[in-house]
């Protein structure tokens, strides 16, 4: 009843159409109860006539008209229930798919670093899905149940309370008997979900990369991993199922029983001549009325069970309580100089220890290359910078303001990114460089275009700026789509920019064109560079490099030319052709 309450409650916000719902599936009780009262009537005043007694026909006729009445009145108000019970419904999915969305964004980059996009996606839709079934249910047959159940009893009892407790015993024994069933089928259930999650994981990856699976000629491979587990759902579905029917026969065999002796006790009185013809009718009319919602309670307990089950990964990742949250006294961000210092920054991921002690500080208005080794930790200085993880260790601060102390979205709002892959949406060109401020006009946007080189091209295209490109920008070549960013980037105009820098991939005249973007987009600003170009790193002012998740050297390139160390060892390795320097380059992530 925890989980049930759990759902209620997370969907309080629709208890307007709850109470509405409710209101009529009462109504419709009410109406179902009144007809069996109605027709015993009838069957008194009939049986009155037909035996020679005094009876009126005017009543007959007056009963089978509220009888038709209450047809009526139940086709109007549950279809006026169901359409309510409609909108709720979609209204319902709107609101936890917005709320889970929302919570998604608000975690850090941590969580995403060990979930696949699949298994996210797969466990909203089916959490969602659920929900909104299940309370669709519960709103329009529930309160019905209970209180037609209510209803019948009261008037049961009036006539016989005998067959009024053999009725009412039939909804705990059966409950107790459903329920006996709901670890075992939870359990099964939780497979088959694990097993749906991870085939809708690869799903999404392998559609994601499907230029690398047909390169790799791996569609057979695919298919059979997908296969593999979505056949393993089905497995597991085949005893699931056969459990919970077996249990079902089991019960319905009780109530079978139970209903053989209210029958057989209804039937025995009315032969003692203790029931009427009408009475008798009446308490069959009703004991058929209380099989129905008490077989109904099987399908209940079974979407009750199957919400449970299918929302149980959708609450515990409702649970996830946000590594980087802002502090309840949290400043905003105002850059005026744009220096950036970090001081004793330690972070590890998990216990994989990646910066140890770092210090350094980066001047206003300067240009800074980080340089070392693959995995030592530069991307890691500019996530920790963005504050995407928190470093157990340490500050970071800008222009002396502790960023743990501000807002992230102030923080965000002055630091401008540009990938090493673009990261474009689908959608048009337009949208994509208007990301950075929608309500940029069309002659900001353009001008920002210009400035990253990418008017000219754009241009060309049929639809110009309205240009669709497809998903991460398929229709777009890599200088293209870097361009795009670049100009993204320029549009948002923050003081601080962080540049991965992505020009190694490019042909010379892609390069080109990039390159000079991305001068201009770093002219006047703080900007942190990862760099993959020793041409980008000579033109910089100052070089950090990293071994050991420490810093190894700080200087000027000009400095460090002659050091010995890591920044000396790339240049005496530029001008090499062979296997082992472009190994070594490799290493450092710099292209030969």
């Amino acid at each position: 009843m925890r989980q049930l309450w759990r759902i209620i409650k997370f969907t309080g916000e629709l208890w307007r159409y709850y109470v509405v719902i409710s209101l009529f599936t009462i109504l419709i009780a009410a109406m179902t109860t009144i007809q069996p009262l109605m027709i015993k009537a009838a069957i008194d005043q009939v049986t009155k006539i037909l035996s020679g007694g005094h009876a009126s026909t005017t009543i007959v006729a007056i009963l089978a008209g509220i009888i038709f009445l209450t047809d009526i009145g139940q086709t109007i108000f549950s279809n006026i229930g169901g359409y309510l019970g409609d909108i709720m419904a979609i209204r319902l999915k709107q609101l936890l798919s917005e709320r889970y969305y929302q919570h998604m964004l608000s975690l850090p980059q941590k969580y995403f670093d060990t979930e696949l996009t699949g298994k996210i996606i797969n466990r909203m839709n089916r959490g969602i899905q659920e929900i909104g079934d299940f309370m669709q249910i519960i709103s329009n047959n529930f309160l019905q149940f209970i209180f037609s159940t209510i209803f019948t009893l009261i008037i049961v009892a009036k006539y016989s309370w005998p067959v009024a407790v053999m009725l009412f015993a039939l909804y705990p024994i059966f409950i107790w008997l459903t329920t006996k069933t709901s670890t075992k089928w939870l359990k099964y259930q939780s497979e088959i979900n694990e097993n749906l999650d991870v085939a809708s994981g690869r799903f999404a990856e392998s559609i994601g990369q499907v230029k690398v699976v047909k390169s790799f000629v791996q569609e057979v491979r695919e298919l059979a991993f997908f296969g593999r587990h979505i056949n393993q759902a089905v497995k597991t579905t085949r005893p699931q199922s056969k459990y919970w029917h077996k249990q079902d026969v089991i019960r319905r065999s009780v109530l079978a029983v139970i209903f053989f002796m209210v029958f057989g006790f209804i039937f025995i009185q009315a032969a003692r001549g203790v029931f009427s013809i009408g009475v008798m009718a009446l308490l069959i009319l009703y004991a058929m009325q209380i099989r129905i919602p008490i077989f109904s309670i099987s399908f209940l307990v079974d979407r009750f069970q199957r919400a449970v089950g299918n929302t149980k990964d959708y609450f515990e990742a409702m649970d996830v309580r946000p590594e980087v949250a802002d502090q309840p006294n949290a400043r905003q961000l105002v850059v005026s100089r744009g220096e950036i210092r970090y001081e004793a920054v330690s972070f590890s991921y998990d216990d994989t220890p990646v910066l140890k002690d770092l210090s350094f500080e980066i001047k206003p208005d300067s240009k800074v290359a980080l340089v070392g080794e693959s995995g030592e930790g530069k991307t890691t200085i500019t996530n920790l910078l963005l504050r995407l993880y928190e470093p157990q260790h340490g500050t970071i601060t800008i222009d002396g303001e502790d960023i743990g102390n501000v807002t992230q979205k102030s923080l965000r709002e002055n630091i401008g990114v540009v990938f090493q892959d673009p990261a474009l949406f689908s959608g048009t060109i337009y949208e994509n460089i208007s990301y950075a401020r929608p309500k940029a006009t069309q002659a900001e946007i353009a001008a920002a275009a210009k400035a990253a080189n990418a008017h000219e091209f754009i241009e060309k295209f049929e639809k110009g700026y309205q240009t669709e490109i497809g998903e991460r920008g398929l229709k777009l070549s890599g200088g293209q789509k870097q361009r795009i960013a670049i100009a993204r980037a320029l549009l948002k105009d923050a003081p601080i920019l962080v540049l991965d820098e992505a020009t190694s991939s490019l042909d010379s005249k892609s390069e080109a064109y990039v390159q000079e973007a991305l001068e201009r987009l770093m002219k006047g600003r703080t900007t942190l560079i990862i760099a993959h170009r020793l041409s980008t790193i000579q033109n910089v002012d100052l070089i950090i490099t990293l071994r050991g998740g420490k810093v190894e050297e700080i200087g000027a390139p000009k400095e460090l030319a002659s050091s010995g160390g890591i920044y000396d060892q790339l240049l005496k390795l530029q001008g090499g052709h062979t296997e082992a320097t472009k190994k070594k380059l490799k290493e450092f992530e710099i292209a030969a």
